[in-house]
């Protein structure tokens, strides 16, 4: 830390106090906004906050390539992505069962805008709170199955859900369970099921809504 007699042609607060400026690396600074053209003191300040001239132009411009992590980290994702991109290829139906909370809302607005992207058959079931409760159930599935729907993703849903799952299985529906709700020790019956809070995953994502 050192003193300065002025910052940005201040040199104190409100209240009295002398402004104190961070110690930087003036060659790394200047450095810095040399790379990225933008003043020198932007790279001061990036400087002083412990940036490094290869993670500044991701700390000014971040992106969700840079800042979201790696799918592939999570347990089953290979599995869930091989057998729904077999679905598109093979022009089966896909249907996503969607949890009636924001999470499952969204998720499924979602699925549901890639999937017409890539001209797949898909459908997206909400079930009713009040007369179906959480998560998929065994009547809901076979009304899938019996509209066209060869494979399911259930999202927001389906780690706790056995009964239906195993249910859909023995009907020949495969299912792919997208979710984050706590695991028991039992996996239900599914082409994969893709939960940080998986107790065999070791991914790290475990705080992922």
């Amino acid at each position: 830390m050192s003193d300065v007699e002025s910052y940005l042609g201040v040199d104190k607060s409100l209240s009295g106090r002398r402004w104190i400026a961070r110690a930087c690396n003036d060659r790394n600074a200047l450095a810095m906004a040399q790379r990225l053209g933008v003043p020198e003191i932007v790279g001061r300040v990036l400087d002083a906050r412990g940036i490094d001239l290869d993670e500044a132009e991701s700390f000014l411009n971040p992106t969700l390539k840079d800042l979201l992590p790696d799918p592939s980290s999570l347990k089953d994702m290979e599995a869930a992505a091989d057998r729904l991109a077999g679905a598109v290829i093979r022009g089966e139906g896909i249907a996503v069962f969607g949890d009636y909370d924001v999470d499952g809302a969204t998720s499924s607005a979602l699925l549901k805008r890639f999937f017409k992207a890539v001209g797949a058959d898909v459908q997206v079931y909400i079930p009713d709170r009040i007369a179906e409760g959480y998560g998929p159930n065994v009547a809901a599935m076979k009304k899938l199955r019996e509209g066209g729907a060869a494979v399911v993703v259930t999202v927001d849903c389906g780690t706790t859900s056995h009964e239906p799952l195993q249910a859909a299985a023995d009907d020949g529906l495969d299912v792919v369970v997208v979710d984050h709700h706590v695991v028991e020790e039992a996996l239900p019956t599914a082409t994969a099921v893709v939960n940080p809070n998986r107790l065999d995953d070791d991914s790290g994502l475990g705080i992922l809504a």
